[in-house]
């Protein structure tokens, strides 16, 4: 398993953060999921006018690894422009404890990309919603 870099992973999140597409809101947001064997996965928010078909860039990276057979993830980074960085929503704090229970979570504000904040996927959701026995894929 890749040692996690901290630096590296914020610095890929904020580049997947300029394939933001937000016309409505105007708040970019990259992220940057690492997978165990070193893969890393970006995605970008994407609004609807529709707000409730907006996605986020933590599910649109996670989808994209899952949906490419990825499965064990260590880290990922999340960077806007927001102080202190940005908080995973409601939604993806739930698909994170599911397909990336043991993820370290790192914000940075896209204007000061080295101060990065650590948490964990089970400080963002100490109690999520899961089935005693996940289906296989």
């Amino acid at each position: 398993m890749p040692r996690p870099n901290k630096a590296a992973l914020v610095a890929a999140a904020a580049k997947a953060r300029q394939s933001a597409v937000a016309p409505y809101s105007g708040f970019k947001v990259g992220a940057a999921l690492l997978s165990k064997r070193g893969e890393v996965f970006t995605g970008a928010n994407v609004e609807s006018a529709s707000f409730g078909l907006t996605c986020c860039a933590e599910r649109v990276a996670l989808f994209k690894a899952l949906t490419e057979g990825a499965a064990d993830f260590v880290a990922i980074a999340v960077v806007a422009r927001a102080a202190g960085g940005p908080m995973p929503c409601g939604a993806c704090r739930q698909l994170l404890a599911e397909y990336a229970p043991s993820a370290r979570v790192w914000v940075a504000d896209s204007g000061a990309l080295e101060k990065i904040s650590e948490l964990s996927v089970a400080g963002l959701l100490p109690k999520p919603f899961v089935l005693l026995k996940r289906p296989r894929r």
